[in-house]
Parts: C-alpha cells; sequence; structure tokens
C-alpha cells in the first residue's frame, strides 16, 4: 500500500525487523547476565547499575557513535539495531535477576535435592517459573524499542519514523500523524503478543488463575 509516496509496508516491516530483532537479540544476552546478577551479589552491584547507566545515554548519540566504534556506514541500519540491542539488555539485565529471585527457594531446593544440575535448574525449573516477572520486563523493553526506532530516521534509516521526520519537513501533519499512530499501534501489537507468549509458556498460571 502506497501513500505519501512512500510503501507503507515496507515501512512497517523495517520498522518491525528494526525494534523486534534487537529486542530478541538483547534478550540472549540479558540472559546469563541477569542469572549471574541473581547468583552473585557483587555482580549485582555492579551489572545492575551499569546497566541502568547505559539506558541514560541518548539514542541519537549512541546511532552516532556506534559507527565510529564498529566502522558501519552511518546510514546502516545496524547502527539502529546495537543501539536498541544495548537498551534492551540495559531494561532486561534487573528483569532476568528479578524474575529468577522471586522462583520460591524452596522449589530450587527441592530440584537440586531430586539432582538437577545448574544448567538444568535453570533451563528446567528457573527460568519457566520465571517467564510471568521476565514478560513484564521483556514487554517494557519491547514497547521501548517500537518508540526508539523513529529516532534512526533522523539519520536516514527508513521506519515509520521517515513519515514524522520527512511530514515535518514538509510541513504536512498527517504524514506526521501518520508515523505517530503507525508506531504506537505497532508497540501495543507486540505489546500484546508478548503478553499473548507468557500466558501460553505459564498454562500453571492460566489454571490457577482462572483466566
Amino acid at each position: 500500500m502506497r501513500a505519501f509516496g512512500y510503501d507503507i509496508g515496507e515501512l512497517v516491516v523495517a520498522h518491525v525487523l528494526l525494534a523486534l530483532v534487537p529486542v530478541l537479540v538483547g534478550l540472549v544476552i540479558a540472559l546469563p547476565l541477569g542469572w549471574w546478577a541473581h547468583r552473585s551479589p557483587g555482580a549485582r552491584r555492579v551489572l545492575v547499575p551499569l546497566s541502568g547507566a547505559l539506558y541514560t545515554i541518548p539514542s541519537l548519540a549512541l546511532i552516532v557513535f556506534i559507527p565510529i566504534l564498529v566502522g558501519t556506514p552511518i546510514l546502516s541500519p545496524l547502527n539502529v539495531g546495537l543501539t536498541l540491542v544495548i537498551y534492551t539488555v540495559a531494561l532486561l539485565v534487573r528483569s532476568v535477576a528479578e524474575a529468577l529471585d522471586a522462583v520460591p527457594v524452596t522449589v530450587t531446593t527441592a530440584a537440586v535435592a531430586v539432582g538437577y544440575q545448574p544448567s538444568g535448574l535453570f533451563f528446567g525449573v528457573q527460568l519457566p517459573l520465571a517467564v510471568p516477572v521476565l514478560t513484564a520486563g521483556i514487554r517494557v523493553a519491547s514497547v521501548s524499542a517500537f518508540s526508539l526506532v523513529t529516532v534512526g530516521a533522523l539519520v536516514g534509516v527508513q521506519s515509520l519514523g521517515t513519515l514524522m521526520t520527512d511530514g515535518f519537513q514538509q510541513a504536512y501533519p498527517a504524514m506526521v500523524a501518520a508515523g505517530i499512530i503507525g508506531s504506537i499501534v505497532l508497540a501495543f501489537v507486540f505489546d500484546a503478543l508478548w503478553l499473548a507468549l507468557g500466558r501460553a509458556l505459564t498454562p500453571w498460571v492460566r489454571a490457577r488463575t482462572g483466566v
């Protein structure tokens, strides 16, 4: 579908990929870091404040700095992706640690008593039970990513943010509104998908609450 001189479908796909892939990559990186913070008070004192500090770095500054750091072209979508990976890790390290903290000690103790090794304990017991709390953190990171993707339009990386920047330059409010509304809708859609996935992975919670 074309509107305002753009292929809206291409912008939507670009927006989704730029937001979703960094969230997934950031989750993979944050899981071991959050587990380490959960297991080690010393690591927690370093990792949690450090991850929080990373989130305070302005997104545009990161997008501009990353090409200098890794040698990517200034207009590469990879710069936006890496920026969002950093922000996702910054948000999820604390979330993973707190999700694992929420797993009852009696459960982990019983699992160890029946022979679970550390890897089996994490993937077979702790992680599944941590899903409800972890899902909340992923939803926050996802909404953040879908909104921050639009900043990439300032350096020429196409997404729905392109409608905002070009609409502003052309004094075309309808184009700006389309970019804003589209970004918000995508954020809500994927927030709902993460919520649905979290519920699907925790049938025991639905059985207990009757939802």
